[in-house]
C-alpha cells in the first residue's frame, strides 16, 4: 500500500490520461494531446491505430497503448505482433488484455504463456496486464495476478473500462495488491471520476490510474478536501464502467 500522500502533482505523474473511444479522428487526437500537455500529465493512453504520433505534438508525453483490446479474445501471437508494432511506432508502455476464458477456466499455464508472448515482444517496455477484475471472482483475480507476475509483467490492471461488468473497485485493487505485494504495480481504471475515488484506490494499493476524466478529477481535488457535512463522495465501488 502506498504510504506517500497523493497530491495533485503526484497524481499527474501516475495518471495515464486516456482516449480510447472508437472513431476518434486525427483532429480529436491532436486536441486531446494539447489538453494533456495543459493538464501537466506525464503520459497518455491511446489506441494503437493512433500511432505513430508526431513527437512535436507529444512534446515529451509518453505513449501508452493497448493490445488485444477490449475483449482479449485474440490469439497470443496476434497480441505479440500488435505489441511489437506499437513499440516500433513509439509506444513506451503496453496494456494487454488477457483472454478471459483462460482465467475463468483456471488455465493459468496458458494464461502465463500468453502474457509471456507479449512480454517477449516488448522486452524494454512497461507491460501492464488487464484482467477485467469486475468480471472475475476472487480466486480468478488471484490466479491472474500470479500469472502476470510469473510471466514478467510490470503491472496488473483492473479493467478495460468497456466491459458491462464494471470498472475499478477498492475491493479488487486491495486483493490485487495483496496478491502481488510490492513486486508489481497495480493500475486502477474504469469509472474513476472524482478525487475521492482516486484517493480511495491509492490507499487500497493502486500505483497508477487509467482515467479520461483527468481534468474533472483535478478540478474536484480541492472540493473533495473541503466538503463538510455532506458525507463521503461516491467512491469507485459504485462507479460506472468506462474511462
Amino acid at each position: 500500500m502506498p504510504l506517500t500522500p497523493l497530491t495533485p502533482a503526484l497524481f499527474r505523474s501516475v495518471a495515464d490520461h486516456t482516449l480510447l473511444a472508437p472513431g476518434t479522428t486525427r483532429a480529436e487526437l491532436e486536441a486531446f494531446l494539447r489538453g494533456a500537455r495543459e493538464l501537466g500529465v506525464a503520459r497518455v493512453c491511446v489506441s494503437p491505430s493512433a500511432l505513430p504520433v508526431d513527437p512535436g505534438i507529444l512534446a515529451g508525453l509518453e505513449i501508452v497503448t493497448v493490445v488485444g483490446f477490449p475483449s482479449g479474445a485474440h490469439r497470443a501471437e496476434a497480441k505479440a505482433a500488435e505489441a511489437a508494432i506499437a513499440v516500433s511506432e513509439g509506444a513506451a508502455e503496453i496494456d494487454m488484455v488477457v483472454n478471459r476464458a483462460l482465467m475463468r477456466a483456471g488455465e493459468w499455464e496458458a494464461c502465463e504463456d500468453e502474457i509471456r508472448a507479449v512480454r517477449e515482444a516488448c522486452p524494454a517496455r512497461v507491460l501492464k496486464v488487464i484482467i477485467e477484475s469486475a468480471a472475475l471472482n476472487d480466486e480468478q483475480i488471484v490466479g491472474a495476478c500470479r500469472a502476470a507476475a510469473a510471466a514478467g509483467a510490470d503491472f496488473v490492471k483492473t479493467s478495460t473500462g468497456f466491459d458491462p461488468a464494471g470498472g475499478a473497485s477498492v475491493r479488487a485493487v486491495r486483493l490485487m495488491r495483496e496478491t502481488v505485494g510490492e513486486v508489481l504495480g497495480v493500475k486502477a481504471s474504469g469509472g474513476i471520476r472524482s478525487a475521492a475515488a482516486v484517493r480511495e484506490l491509492w490507499e487500497a494499493g493502486a500505483t497508477r490510474f487509467g482515467v479520461s476524466a483527468t481534468a474533472a478529477i483535478l478540478a474536484d481535488w480541492g472540493a473533495a478536501d473541503t466538503d463538510a457535512g455532506t458525507g463521503p463522495r461516491p467512491g469507485p465501488e459504485a462507479a460506472d464502467a468506462g474511462y
